[in-house]
C-alpha cells in the first residue's frame, strides 16, 4: 500500500491500536530496519503480524488417469488438469501408467474421484478390481469423450460408463452445436444455461451397455447436414456403480495434429461443466456457480452488465494514487484476481468511476485473511477507506457483527450472512440505487441500509468514521478492492449501472 508517515493517516478502518501500542510496533519495525538492510521493509503492523498457519486444504482431491489414448491425450490431460484447478475446487494427481498406480489400494484411497482421459490396453487384475472397488465405496468417476471407447468386453467397466462407443457408433464432422438441458432437477444441471454453438465432434448413436440404468441430463441434436444422425444425442449422462456416482459427457474432442481441435477445451461452457460434472460425482452437491467464471450470462447481457475483470490480466484496473497496475503484490492467477499475502501493492481500483449500479463478485480468502470491497472511492485522501464504505470480505474467525463478512463495515453488520468455508469461492453482489446500499452474501440479502440522508449520517456518527470528513460523502468513485496484507481472490466482477 502506499507508504505514507502514520501521524497524518486516520486509524486503518480496522483493529485499531491504542498509541502506546502503536509505538511499540514502530520500534519493533525500526530495529529490524537497523539490521544491515538485510530485512525487507515493512509497515509496523506487518512486522508485528504473527505467521498465519497454513491452510488446511479443502480442495477436492482428484485422480486423472491419462497415457494411452487414440486422441491426444498428451496434450488433454494437461487440458483437463487445467480446467480443475483453475475452477479452484480440485487438487489434482495425473498418472500416465494407470496399471501401475491403480494397484496401490492405499495410494488411491485418498482420491475422491478419477477423471478418465484413457482408452488404450487394459490395466490388469489388481488394477482394475482396485478401481471398480473404490467406486462401488463411493470414490467418483468422470468420464471424458473417447474414455467411453474404452475396454471392450470389460462388462463391469460398460456397466460403469453406461453408453459406450461400440460398434455402429459414430460422429459427423468437427462443428459448433447447441447443448440443450434437458432435465434441470439434477444438481449438476440446476440453474446451467444450456450450452451455446460449442465447438466439437458430436457422438450419435453410442450403444447401452447390459441394461444399466443412467440418466440423461442434456442433448444436442445431430444433424444431418454434419453428418450425423437426424437424431438428439445425449451429452450429459448420469448414473450410480455401487455408492459410487458417475458422471460421463462425451464432449471434448481435441485430436493429435489437429489443433484446431483444441478449441473444445478453450470453451469456457466445456470447462465448466467438466468441473461441475467432477464436483458432482465427487462429492455428490455441486458448489460451483452454474455459470462460468468471468463470463456473463444471458440474463446479465440482457440487463446490461459488463465485465470489469476478464479473468487474464488487470486491464481496467491500477493502484490507488498511481497511474498503472502495482508491480507487486496483485497477479492473475487461475482466472482470478489475487492478491499474495505481504505481498504489498496497495490497493487496487477501478479506472473509471461508478455512482448507482450493481456489481456482482466472486470472492475468496486464505485462513484468518481479511479485505474488502469497497465503493465510492474518492483519490482525495490518502487510503481507500477514508472516503468509501467497506463491503466486508473476511474468513469470520471471531468477527464481530459489524466487522464479518458482507457485512458494511463497522456500521451495519451482516444479517443472517453464512459464508462457505475458508478456500472456498463465496458470491457477492452490492446494490447501490436511490439513496439505500445493498450488500448480498451467496444469494441473501444481508444488508439493507441508506447511504444517504439522516439515516446515513446517523450510521456515520455511530461509528469509527465519525471524525472523517470525506468518508461515505462522495456521489460517485472508483471501486477498490483491498490489500490488507492478507491473500484474497475475486473473479467474476461485473457491473451494472442504475438509475439514481
Amino acid at each position: 500500500m502506499s507508504q505514507v508517515p502514520q501521524a497524518v493517516l486516520p486509524a486503518r478502518s480496522r483493529n485499531i491500536p491504542s498509541p502506546a501500542a502503536r509505538r511499540s510496533l514502530a520500534a519493533l519495525s525500526l530495529a529490524a530496519l537497523s539490521i544491515a538492510g538485510l530485512l525487507p521493509r515493512a509497515t509496523p503492523a506487518q512486522a508485528a503480524r504473527p505467521e498465519a498457519p497454513a491452510a488446511p486444504d479443502s480442495r477436492i482431491p482428484v485422480l486423472l488417469v491419462s497415457g494411452a489414448n487414440n486422441h491426444d491425450w498428451q496434450w488433454t490431460h494437461r487440458s483437463l488438469q487445467r480446467m480443475l484447478e483453475e475452477s479452484g475446487r480440485f487438487a489434482v494427481t495425473v498418472t500416465t501408467k494407470p496399471g501401475e498406480f491403480l494397484a496401490d489400494a492405499k495410494a488411491i484411497a485418498k482420491f475422491k474421484a478419477f477423471v478418465l482421459d484413457y482408452n488404450g490396453p487394459r490395466w490388469g487384475d489388481a488394477a482394475e478390481n482396485n478401481f471398480l472397488a473404490a467406486v462401488r465405496h463411493g470414490t467418483g468417476v468422470t468420464v471424458v469423450h473417447a474414455a467411453n471407447n474404452a475396454f471392450p468386453g470389460w462388462d463391469e467397466y460398460e456397466k460403469l460408463v453406461a453408453l459406450c462407443w461400440r460398434q455402429g457408433t459414430g460422429h459427423g464432422r468437427f462443428h459448433p452445436f447447441d447443448v440443450k438441458i434437458t432435465d434441470r432437477e439434477h444438481p449438476l444441471t440446476r440453474g446451467m444455461p444450456d450450452l451455446r454453438r460449442h465447438p466439437d465432434e458430436l457422438y450419435h448413436k453410442l450403444v447401452p451397455m447390459h441394461g444399466t440404468e443412467y440418466r440423461v441430463l442434456a442433448t444436442a441434436f445431430s444433424s444431418p447436414k454434419s453428418g450425423g444422425s437426424g437424431r438428439d444425442e445425449p451429452m450429459i449422462v448420469v448414473k450410480n456403480y455401487g455408492e459410487g456416482r458417475v458422471f460421463h459427457t462425451p464432449l471434448g474432442h481435441v485430436w493429435t495434429k489437429v489443433p484446431q481441435s483444441r478449441a473444445s477445451h478453450a470453451d469456457p461452457q466445456l470447462r465448466w461443466l467438466i468441473a461441475r460434472g467432477t464436483e458432482w460425482a465427487a462429492t455428490g452437491e455441486v458448489t460451483l456457480a452454474p455459470e462460468p467464471p468471468n463470463v456473463l450470462t444471458e440474463e446479465e447481457r440482457r440487463l446490461g452488465f459488463r465485465t470489469l475483470f476478464n479473468g487474464r490480466d488487470l486491464t481496467g484496473w491500477r493502484g490507488y494514487r498511481q497511474k498503472t497496475a502495482p508491480a507487486k503484490g496483485w497477479e492473475v492467477q487461475n482466472g482470478a484476481i489475487h492478491h499474495r499475502r505481504r505481498g504489498g501493492g496497495g490497493d487496487l481500483i477501478t479506472e473509471e468511476k461508478y455512482a448507482c449500479f450493481e456489481l456482482r463478485f466472486e470472492w475468496k480468502v486464505a485462513p484468518k485473511a481479511n479485505s474488502g470491497v469497497i465503493y465510492l472511492v474518492a483519490e482525495t485522501r490518502p487510503q481507500t477507506y477514508e472516503t468509501g464504505p467497506e463491503y466486508q470480505v473476511l474468513d469470520n474467525v471471531r468477527a464481530g457483527a459489524k466487522h464479518s463478512a458482507a457485512a458494511l463495515y463497522d456500521l451495519v453488520g451482516a444479517s443472517g450472512a453464512k459464508a462457505r468455508p475458508t478456500g472456498t469461492f463465496n458470491t457477492g453482489r452490492i446494490v447501490l440505487s436511490k439513496g439505500r446500499v445493498q450488500h448480498w452474501l451467496n444469494g441473501v440479502k444481508v444488508v439493507d441500509a441508506p447511504i444517504r440522508g439522516a439515516g446515513w449520517k446517523e450510521l456515520v456518527q455511530n461509528s469509527k468514521f465519525k471524525d472523517w470528513p470525506e468518508f461515505g460523502t462522495h456521489d460517485s468513485g472508483h471501486i477498490a478492492l483491498q490489500d490488507h496484507g492478507d491473500e484474497v481472490w475475486y473473479r467474476s466482477v461485473r457491473i451494472r449501472v442504475l438509475p439514481e
